[in-house]
């Protein structure tokens, strides 16, 4: 799997978009005979026509249409990417496994998740937790300030191990 992070994955910081790494990176993987990448890659890409915009016709009806290449974000992406990161924890739990090439490689993807110490440091300069009845009201405000980069069930934990400061 080293060889694989060495390879593949995607950070906004590479200056191209993630639409066009994933496609590059399929490309990549048929080269090298890497199948594995190159299912993942494909699954992805096959999700895309699930990406839609609403539209409202001339006669009033509302619909939507699917996505052109041009209009499809980033965010779209990683979107499709966290469901089925979900969707494979789902499955290892089932199994009782904790990880796969798969999970891993989808992961290679997503923007790097904030670490209970990075949100700790957060609430610690940003919320004053005695304006709370209780550190978990301010659950809000942090989920709002972290996004989709902190698991909610993570931020929790943290707040459970703050008290009133």
């Amino acid at each position: 799997m080293s060889e694989i992070k060495n390879k593949y994955g995607w950070d906004a910081s590479m200056g191209i978009p993630l639409h066009e790494k994933i496609r590059q990176d399929m490309k990549r993987a048929m080269l090298n005979k890497d199948n594995a990448v190159r299912d993942t890659m494909r699954l992805i890409v096959g999700a895309f026509p699930s990406l839609t915009v609403s539209i409202t016709l001339e006669s009033g009806k509302k619909t939507s249409r699917v996505k052109k290449p041009e209009e499809i974000i980033d965010d779209d992406i990683l979107n499709i990417i966290r469901k089925f990161v979900k969707s494979e924890k789902t499955v290892l739990e089932l199994k009782k496994e904790t990880t796969s090439d798969y999970l891993e490689l989808l992961e290679l993807y997503l923007p790097s998740m904030a670490t209970s110490q990075e949100i700790q440091e957060w609430v610690r300069d940003n919320v004053d937790l005695s304006q709370f009845n209780s550190p978990m009201q301010a659950m809000g405000t942090v989920m709002k300030y972290f996004g989709k980069l902190a698991d909610g069930n993570q931020v929790k934990e943290v707040l459970k191990n703050m008290g009133p400061s």
